[in-house]
């Protein structure tokens, strides 16, 4: 198979799964899965930890909450690694969207906060806990003005998985064993 890439984005890999998930929708779905635990001895400086594999290799990820949370504040965050998930999702599907449609990007960064509000967390009142994320993306391109980028942003918004997610109602469930 010959590759095709452009803002280092594997478009003949993307090809491929498209054209198997138009015979086959389940090669569309992808299940992405942790298992951690909640690391109960203060002495090792973090909260929670969890090994995660991925297609060529596992990463350990520690993670803690930050001092006014309850937490050493030793490591990033929950919302941390929320917000880096989001955003690199986000901007992942930007390049995408951009390359499959011929874009070449000369330039592409974004700078994200997520406004979390925790008096719902902390019982002290019930208001919403999210209050907005915000995605400012800088992007210049070899042949697109402004106005398409705009377009390319559009898309990036309507099709990214975390976006998706954010704004509409997931199923969520729960067990406890």
């Amino acid at each position: 198979m010959t590759t095709n890439i452009v803002n280092n984005v594997d478009l003949s890999k993307i090809s491929a799964l498209i054209e198997q998930g138009k015979k086959d929708r389940s090669a569309l779905r992808k299940i992405i899965k942790l298992e951690g635990e909640w690391i109960l001895d203060e002495s090792k400086g973090f909260q929670f930890r969890s090994e995660m594999a991925y297609e060529k290799g596992k990463q350990v990820l520690e993670i803690d909450s930050p001092t006014w949370l309850g937490g050493q504040g030793n490591r990033l965050g929950p919302m941390a690694y929320c917000i880096a998930g989001l955003t690199s999702c986000f901007i992942a599907t930007f390049a995408s969207v951009a390359a499959s449609k011929g874009i070449r990007l000369r330039r592409l960064r974004v700078s994200s906060n997520c406004v979390v509000n925790f008096a719902k967390t902390l019982d002290v009142a019930d208001e919403p806990i999210t209050e907005s994320i915000n995605f400012d993306v800088d992007a210049e391109a070899e042949n697109a003005d402004k106005a398409k980028l705009e377009e390319i942003l559009k898309l990036a918004r309507e099709r990214c998985p975390a976006v998706y997610s954010m704004e509409h109602v997931i199923k969520v469930n729960t067990t406890l064993r």
